[in-house]
């Protein structure tokens, strides 16, 4: 099979032919159509995520069909069609995982990261932490659900009942996230890069009530800002932002260091807090508003051998709303 793979030697993939993978007791084999490329992906090429499987190929935004089962495996047959998310697997029994908290697993499996992904024509996955996709999305519609929409929805699920909504980074989880946030009846104010009047006029035709760039003051306080940008600067800004007993919650899996700032802008009960990972529920609880509600997912289709061009496009800004390797 084809595939690209990082080996920790250079800030790029490279292009290899590989055996098809074989599935284990529990597995699938599924031939890979499409899988999205996230800032997650981003970061273990560049060397901002510790410890990745080398060489390993990356990609955990993967749809495509069940082509072989392994022993054991319930829930799936022959030909379906599947989603792979970033959680690839939990030990089932440390306190998280026994807690109903198995996204803080101490010793979990990623896609894409510590086990090979979808960044080829085949890979191999655990069936009991595989998604069925719903039927209205394409399969490149679909791959940025099962990253940008599951850590989005997870993400705004930590705003609780805000209504006004911040969203900082104006991407491929923000322009999912925000349809879902006004599906709800919340009202989006959408931060850019500043200048960016693409990505606010994109924010804008989602439904944002506002868009500006991140050094602007939203029209109406926040009760909650959603930071999807990996831009450590942004939490002060967004502490400003928000109301007395507001929340500032940060998306992403690696940001830059957060710059100091007056207590007074922390005070008041103002939270700060991280997303980390998902759970199986949180997948089948977005795949279930996904399957309810018409997402407009937007998206920029490269094929497999061009992945480093799509990294680089994400890397520099170029990509409106999610990008997504499209295997034929």
């Amino acid at each position: 099979m084809h595939a690209m793979l990082y080996d920790g030697t250079a800030p790029l993939l490279r292009e290899s032919e590989l055996p098809d993978p074989l599935p284990a007791a529990g597995q699938l084999l599924i031939d890979v159509h499409a899988c999205g490329v996230c800032r997650t992906d981003l970061h273990v090429v560049d060397g901002e995520l510790d410890d990745p499987k080398r060489p390993v190929i990356p990609g955990h935004e993967i749809v495509g069909t069940v082509a072989a089962l392994g022993a054991g495996v319930s829930g799936f047959a022959l030909g379906d069609r599947v989603g792979v998310p970033w959680l690839g697997n939990t030990c089932g029994h440390c306190r998280y995982c026994a807690t109903g908290r198995e996204n803080l697993c101490d010793t979990p499996g990623f896609t894409g990261y510590t086990i090979d992904g979808g960044y080829a024509q085949r890979t191999v996955a655990d069936s009991r932490y595989c998604l069925h996709v719903p039927e209205r999305y394409t399969d490149t519609e679909a791959a940025p659900l099962l990253c940008a929409g599951l850590i989005g929805y997870r993400t705004l699920s930590m705003a609780g009942d805000a209504e006004h909504i911040g969203i900082y980074g104006f991407g491929a989880a923000a322009h999912i996230v925000a349809q879902v946030a006004r599906h709800q009846g919340r009202r989006v104010y959408a931060f850019t890069r500043g200048g960016d009047t693409a990505a606010q006029q994109f924010a804008l035709r989602l439904g944002a009530v506002w868009a500006g760039g991140s050094d602007q003051a939203p029209p109406h306080t926040l009760d909650a800002a959603l930071l999807f940008a990996p831009v450590g600067a942004l939490v002060p800004r967004a502490l400003q932002a928000v109301v007395k007993g507001g929340i500032v919650v940060c998306g992403g899996i690696h940001m830059s260091d957060i710059p100091s700032f007056p207590y007074a802008l922390l005070w008041g009960e103002r939270r700060v807090v991280s997303v980390a990972n998902l759970t199986r529920e949180d997948g089948a609880a977005f795949m279930r508003i996904a399957n309810d509600m018409p997402l407009k997912i937007e998206t920029t289709a490269y094929r497999l051998a061009d992945a480093n061009r799509a990294l680089d496009d994400l890397r520099g800004g170029r990509v409106s709303g999610a990008a997504v390797l499209a295997m034929r």
